[in-house]
């Protein structure tokens, strides 16, 4: 049995009377966190104090720790601004013949559709979006919309909405075995539960940092499989070239960075978001992903168990997220209902047709039993 967390609250900046159960909306900084973000301003404020090495060490800094945590080589991994860029850099990168088809998920986060759409009009594309399933059930639609016909998968772990899961093993296997390329954007995933992109072996794999990965807003990172390092980044600049640690260079010399070096974004070196990401990602590794994911999960079923008293639906515990989970009701508003919470200091989003509740270390009992108290009055 995987050893359970203490809460980890403390390590925060959150008043006692806000109950704040939005961790997939936007997650809270560690105060170790914000004082790294503080100390990265005062650089930006002091410039005469940045260094050449400033622009680089805290890059591969991060790189690696990041890596770590998804059990890839930092070779693996570019920096990118958000998982929409990501998603673009996949998309430029991948081949397609006119009539072959895209398959996504009904509902997924735009960052997830847009481009393949862009893409299937520019190349002739068919789009294959797999319906939303009733109880929560993605997988088997996912496998029966791949056929020899298709390009790309790209799918999430799991729903944004609802907290529903995909079996990433199987998609990928079926996606492989049919010679189609295996995308993922596991932004609702990684920091809150373990992934291993050894095992499961995508394409790309996007994941913006500002929501599990406790970092600020502006960050993410890509990982490429090593099939795909040789590829066309999104932006040319100097900074993923070989000789970017030389002040002053006039000349331009055409040979990229290592790896996937050549995807990151132009003007990485934030020495703002920088520090604050490797502080956010070195506790999550801390903690261990599988221990996170274990200690949430006792607060997203006690969460499941008291909304389901109230007569909301939930997706079944088989195919539920230990991180996340959607209530629905029938003729329920829940924009107004995130509203009214809201009044009282309770926090959770509306997402589609579910109230979306993501608890991280930093809830407790408490804040489980007041949201359960606020739904009986509002929900």
């Amino acid at each position: 049995m995987t050893e359970l967390l203490p809460s980890q609250r403390h390590l925060f900046d959150i008043p006692d009377d806000v109950t704040y159960v939005n961790c997939a909306y936007l997650s809270p900084l560690m105060r170790k966190v914000a004082d790294a973000g503080r100390a990265g301003l005062a650089r930006k404020e002091h410039p005469w104090t940045i260094k050449r090495q400033h622009f680089h060490d805290e890059v591969e800094k991060v790189r690696a720790a990041y890596a770590r945590l998804i059990g890839a080589r930092a070779d693996d991994v570019a920096l990118v601004p958000s998982s929409s860029y990501g998603t673009a850099t996949a998309a430029a990168n991948l081949r397609a013949e006119k009539g072959q088809s895209i398959v996504l998920i009904e509902g997924e986060h735009g960052s997830n559709v847009r481009i393949w759409h862009v893409m299937a009009r520019d190349l002739g594309l068919k789009v294959k979006t797999v319906p939303m399933p009733a109880g929560g059930e993605w997988t088997g639609g996912i496998l029966g919309a791949i056929d020899a016909s298709t390009a790309i998968v790209a799918v999430p772990p799991l729903h944004w909405t609802d907290g529903s899961l995909i079996d990433l093993m199987a998609v990928g296997a079926r996606a492989r075995a049919l010679g189609a390329a295996f995308v993922v954007d596991a932004t609702q995933w990684i920091g809150a539960a373990p992934l291993d992109v050894a095992e499961l072996e995508p394409d790309f794999l996007v994941c913006s940092a500002y929501k599990w990965l406790l970092c600020p807003y502006t960050l993410g990172f890509l990982y490429v499989a090593p099939r795909h390092q040789k590829g066309r980044p999104l932006e040319q600049h100097s900074f993923n070239r070989v000789g970017a640690e030389r002040e002053g260079a006039t000349d331009y010399p055409e040979e990229f960075l290592p790896g996937a070096r050549r995807y990151d974004m132009g003007e990485r070196s934030n020495w703002i978001n920088l520090p604050m990401a490797i502080e956010a990602i070195e506790q999550l590794f801390a903690w261990k992903p599988a221990r996170t994911a274990a200690t949430i999960r006792q607060l997203t079923e006690a969460i499941v168990e008291g909304g389901r008293r109230l007569g909301f639906d939930t997706p079944p515990q088989g195919n539920r997220a230990p991180h996340m989970v959607g209530l629905k009701k029938k003729g329920m508003d829940p924009g107004r209902v995130v509203e009214r919470l809201a009044a009282e200091r309770i926090y959770i989003s509306g997402r589609g047709a579910s109230l979306r509740i993501s608890p991280h270390l930093y809830n407790s009992p408490a804040d489980v039993a007041r949201l359960i108290d606020g739904l009986a009055r509002h929900g």
